[in-house]
């Protein structure tokens, strides 16, 4: 926009009107865009043409699934020929026919309708043609083609593009708490010094939780239905009375390798969806707490991150290297569960038998799957850059004995001396507190000799518990 400099009003007859190409510096959305490299592989789910050719299996696997049925008496068995050329139609679709189709769509204005009238188009006029073309589309709603490409799209970017990034994920975290098991670190519960840990188990508490959720998401069960106006079967059972459409109908979904719901409207209801949405959310917001705690580790020093070749840190401060990869991910995360969570909250939400609400929404899913997969990979960079640095992590803990102060009150009431978690915060709350000042409260105490020894012999980085363990075992 040019803005007239006296009034600061824009000068709309001096700003440059453009007709720009679709391309990565067009795209109004960064997920075609700036990072469209870093999801390309949702494109053959998500992107228009993957809706369109989705529909286009839904209809040609239905129309060969009523062929197969010989309640449908008018509907005569396919030729190998034609067989051959539908499953051509389906496993040869390109771009260029989805362009065709959406060249329909200008005339029918209903992008279902269009496949259709593309599939007579394609069937062509020969006498064994003619006879299939009106049960392409046959006893069907829009919704029953459109249900079942969308549980098709979201289950196929699921177990092909999201879960494999998440497991690769998951392998990096559990690789790192392998490595760093040993290492011991001072934990800071409130930002507060706390009792240590190691660097690893904080690693593998990530890990557990990720690969936790990561099954949730796996386990959602994709559903369809095919079921017709209002889910009732009324147009099929008026046509064929005697072909026992649910489980006609049971079968067909079920090789699609989807679960059949009965009990739908118009619509299948998108409860499913919404599982999926919430399980996608929680593992991203767990991945938000990776990022801010990674974040707050390279902060304090704990990880320093190897800089690469060529990068630029700040514009101005050329010493500076940043945790850009957790930032940008965690920036992601949180446009991806906006998203993920307005749809969990709409989708099953219909008035009466159909509203279209859901439509535009769930054109939408793929760019929070999209934002999704950015953070994931963005993590993964950043991971690969860290390395720990052992000499901060020993220091803050040769500076923190009062850590210490846990496992002694705790020896303490084990052999019943008085007050003891009063005497240990009258020792050490608010204050730093060395090993001299400690030993020198241990050694007074009254309690067995090898319970004094074993509190003498601890330091901070031996107050670990069982994290070396846990860690491994993550």
């Amino acid at each position: 926009m040019v803005y007239d400099a006296h009034t600061f009003r824009p000068c709309i007859d001096r700003a440059p009107q453009l007709t720009m190409d679709l391309s990565p510096l067009t795209a109004i959305s960064p997920v075609d865009g700036r990072y469209g490299e870093k999801c390309d592989d949702l494109r053959n789910f998500f992107s228009e043409y993957a809706l369109i050719r989705y529909r286009t299996l839904v209809e040609v696997r239905w129309l060969q699934h009523l062929a197969a049925d010989p309640g449908i008496e008018e509907l005569p068995a396919l030729s190998p020929v034609l067989k051959d050329h539908l499953n051509r139609i389906v496993d040869e679709f390109g771009v260029e026919d989805a362009r065709h189709i959406k060249r329909i769509e200008r005339t029918t204005n209903h992008d279902v309708k269009a496949v259709e009238y593309f599939l007579r188009e394609r069937l062509g006029n020969d006498p064994e043609a003619v006879k299939v073309r009106e049960f392409i589309h046959f006893a069907c709603t829009s919704e029953d083609i459109n249900n079942l490409a969308y549980a098709l799209m979201l289950a196929h970017a699921r177990d092909r593009v999201l879960i494999p990034a998440m497991n690769q994920l998951v392998t990096v975290l559990r690789n790192q708490a392998h490595q760093h098991a040993d290492l011991p670190m001072l934990s800071r519960t409130h930002g507060q010094s706390a009792s240590p840990t190691t660097l690893g188990k904080e690693v593998a508490n990530f890990a557990h939780r990720l690969a936790r959720q990561r099954r949730a998401l796996a386990a959602v069960t994709p559903l369809g239905k095919i079921n017709g106006a209002v889910g009732n079967f009324n147009a099929h059972l008026i046509a064929y009375p005697d072909v026992a459409w649910s489980e006609f109908a049971q079968r067909f979904v079920e090789s699609l390798g989807l679960e059949i719901n009965f009990y739908t409207t118009q619509i299948e209801p998108h409860d499913w969806i919404a599982e999926y949405c919430d399980a996608l959310a929680r593992f991203n917001t767990v991945c938000i707490d990776l990022c801010r705690d990674v974040w707050s580790y390279i902060s304090v020093g704990y990880f320093r991150q190897r800089a690469v070749d060529g990068e630029v840190g700040s514009s101005t401060m050329p010493h500076k290297v940043n945790p850009i990869d957790f930032e940008n991910a965690e920036g992601n995360l949180g446009v991806a569960n906006a998203l993920l969570q307005h749809f969990a909250g709409k989708l099953p939400l219909s008035r009466w038998q159909r509203d279209l609400t859901d439509s535009t929404v769930l054109r939408n899913i793929g760019v929070a799957l999209g934002h999704s997969l950015i953070s994931v990979r963005a993590m993964l960079k950043g991971l690969e850059k860290l390395e720990a640095d052992r000499e901060r992590l020993a220091a803050d803990l040769d500076d923190s004995w009062e850590v210490l102060a846990e496992a002694v009150q705790t020896v303490m009431r084990r052999y019943a001396i008085p007050e003891p978690y009063e005497k240990l915060k009258s020792l050490t709350r608010g204050r730093a507190v060395d090993e001299k000042t400690l030993r020198r409260f241990i050694e007074d105490l009254d309690i067995p000799d090898d319970a004094r020894r074993a509190l003498l012999e601890l330091t901070p980085a031996g107050y670990i518990g069982l994290a070396r363990r846990l860690a491994r075992e993550a």
